[in-house]
């Protein structure tokens, strides 16, 4: 089956607690729980140097605030505006995805996403972002999700261009990261163009 995911109603509810989508006999996503934020920090440690060059939080990043960062996921799913999902590998959470938020009136959400550089290059993201993509244009019947990722971050605009999504456009310095401004590249898939999961009815 294409869409794994436990909800009730199509809605974010009790059942989301046990939110979980396999992505191989290794790989799974879950939501984050207060009890990661100490192996989520060592991750953002580890992996701080590839991270601060394109994400605001990731130079100064403290413990409390990863702890904080967990905590408003789980409220974001109480709100029912999207989710995030740690990124779980043999037992060790080794990167995250998620939505940044739904605009349910327009039938969009936006997706973001890093991934532990040890386990780049062998699909682990492809798979978790696809896996987003799916259950947002399939099991919430929206009809755009967007990804948007600086322009010279050629590892984070591989994912989309790699699931097919067409680039709109580029916004001039959107993003400011330390002293700089990043120009953001805007990836976006429609309803209409994403294709059906091996074994959907067509």
């Amino acid at each position: 089956m294409s869409r794994p995911w436990l909800w009730s109603d199509g809605l974010l509810g009790e059942t989301a607690r046990v939110l979980r989508f396999v992505l191989s006999d290794h790989c799974y996503l879950r939501l984050f729980e207060d009890a990661d934020a100490e192996e989520f920090h060592r991750l953002i440690n580890a992996n701080r140097a590839q991270l601060t060059p394109w994400m605001p939080w990731a130079a100064d990043q403290a413990p409390e605030r990863t702890l904080r960062f967990i905590r408003l996921t789980r409220q974001q799913v109480a709100d029912n505006d999207g989710f995030q999902t740690a990124i779980v590998c043999d037992g060790r959470i080794v990167g995250v995805v998620g939505f940044h938020g739904i605009d349910w009136e327009h039938r969009s959400p936006s997706i973001g996403y890093w991934l532990d550089a040890e386990h780049q290059r062998r699909g682990i993201m492809t798979g978790a972002v696809r896996a987003l993509v799916d259950h947002a244009l399939r099991g919430w019947e929206l009809n755009r999700v967007e990804i948007r990722a600086a322009l010279d971050n050629r590892n984070s605009r591989a994912i989309p261009e790699r699931l097919g999504f067409r680039q709109e456009g580029v916004l001039r310095q959107a993003e400011r990261v330390g002293d700089r401004y990043l120009d953001s590249v805007v990836y976006a898939m429609l309803a209409s163009e994403w294709p059906p999961a091996p074994g959907d009815q067509p």
